[in-house]
């Protein structure tokens, strides 16, 4: 309780010192109901319940992109083994030299391998 306590008075002091906006991080749910309700400032809440004016999840949870999900996050879509798959592939286009291809990369146009041809010579 002390810990809330100190808490809301931080809330009321960063609101007086001209704060627009507050973020609750994993603050329990009934003290961020009671911040909320005494500022005059929004608040987002990420994983500090219903009760403040915004909410907000790092993308990288809601993706699934790691295997240890924090308590406050829904995943909307599973994206871990779609990514691994990826960089897998990726890495294996690499190692057989099949990435990058012609499609792959920049190329000097006639005119301008010309010049640079000279360029090269007087380096």
């Amino acid at each position: 309780v002390s810990q809330a306590k100190q808490l809301l008075s931080d809330a009321l002091a960063v609101e007086e010192a001209g704060a627009y906006a507050l973020v609750l991080e994993c603050v329990p749910s009934e003290v961020a109901q009671t911040i909320t309700g005494k500022l005059s400032i929004p608040t987002i809440g990420i994983g500090a319940g219903p009760h403040c004016d915004g909410q907000i999840l790092v993308l990288h949870d809601i993706l699934g992109l790691y295997h240890k999900i924090p308590r406050h996050v829904k995943v909307y879509k599973d994206l871990n083994a779609v990514i691994r798959r990826a960089i897998s592939e990726y890495k294996q286009d690499v190692r057989r030299g099949d990435f990058p291809g012609e499609d792959n990369y920049y190329r000097l146009d006639k005119a301008t391998q010309k010049a640079w041809q000279k360029v090269k010579k007087e380096k």
